[in-house]
């Protein structure tokens, strides 16, 4: 074999090759992209991102809130006591309404005492009680079907607020259930209802932290974490704001028009990233205040809470 043969011979053989690779490229391109690569299968996208009950992921400023409050162990505790709590939402819902006058969507919220205070010690020395968690399925079952939100509300007594919002996170992992604090029915070392009792806001601020870090491990949407407030002491120092929570005062107290108005533009928070509530009262308040009134209060109030 002479020289000139073996160089052709092998110059065929790299061009069949070659001609056989672009084969195989052109085979693998033309598969589904789940039979390339040994069998490998395509990674599915993740499920998007859980919604509030009426769109979107953002509470506040987006809406404004509407919530009944109370307990269904006694009607004085509240208006969300008053009834089965599917009767309870349809009444919330005629009643927050109007509310959409005020320039936002509306959304409804049923806030249910998870912790209820009482000047009994019980066999724990706690003065306080903690809600069946078949109760509160039982709401979180009827805010779903009227497309509102649950808020726990905590009276703490004698627990502590950093233990019971802990307590509450099975729940609080939910995209639809948000928290409050009543600041009013902290008492350690005293009877609730003899003393008014008050918060340290780095307490209250630890939560929002933690509630703020929940939501984001979850991709949750934004949490509301209402703060009840009617006394200068009631709060202890600056709340923060937080990215993924809306830290809300709600300035709570009942008697006349004159009296609340004036409580609530002092306590109200027009700059500083935290966001304002008003609490009516149907049975105690002097005239209560209809929507419109409400609307002309400066600021306008973020989230409207009805006992």
């Amino acid at each position: 074999m002479t020289p000139a043969t073996s160089w052709l011979r092998r110059a065929l053989a790299l061009a069949a090759l070659a001609a056989a690779g672009v084969a195989v490229v052109a085979l693998v391109a033309g598969l589904p992209a789940g039979d390339r690569g040994h069998g490998a299968r395509a990674q599915a996208p993740p499920p998007p991102p859980p919604e509030l009950p009426r769109g979107g992921r953002r509470i506040l400023p987006h809406f404004r809130v509407v919530a009944f409050y109370g307990a269904p162990q006694d009607v004085e505790l509240g208006a969300l006591g008053v009834g089965t709590p599917a009767q309870v939402a349809r009444r919330l819902e005629r009643v927050a309404l109007p509310y959409r006058r005020l320039g936002r969507p509306v959304l409804p919220a049923m806030e249910l005492l998870s912790v209820i205070a009482n000047g009994d010690a019980g066999a724990d020395g706690l003065y306080s009680m903690r809600q069946a968690p078949a109760v509160i399925r039982g709401y979180l079952k009827a805010a779903r079907r009227a497309k509102a939100l649950l808020i726990l509300d905590i009276q703490p007594g004698r627990r502590g607020f950093w233990a019971e919002a802990l307590a509450l996170r099975r729940w609080l992992r939910e995209p639809d259930v948000s928290l409050a604090l009543d600041p009013e029915w902290d008492t350690p070392g005293a009877v609730p209802g003899q003393v008014i009792g008050s918060v340290d806001a780095r307490e209250v601020n630890a939560i929002s932290y933690w509630l703020d870090g929940l939501v984001r491990r979850l991709r949750l949407p934004q949490k509301l974490l209402l703060v009840h407030r009617f006394t200068e002491g009631m709060i202890r120092g600056r709340l923060k704001p937080r990215e993924h929570v809306a830290v809300t005062v709600n300035v709570d107290g009942f008697g006349h028009r004159a009296i609340k108005r004036a409580k609530y533009e002092h306590f109200a928070h027009a700059h500083g990233g935290l966001y304002d509530g008003f609490k009516l009262f149907f049975k105690e308040d002097t005239d209560i205040f209809k929507p419109r009134d409400v609307g002309r209060l400066h600021p306008r109030p973020d989230v409207v809470v009805y006992e």
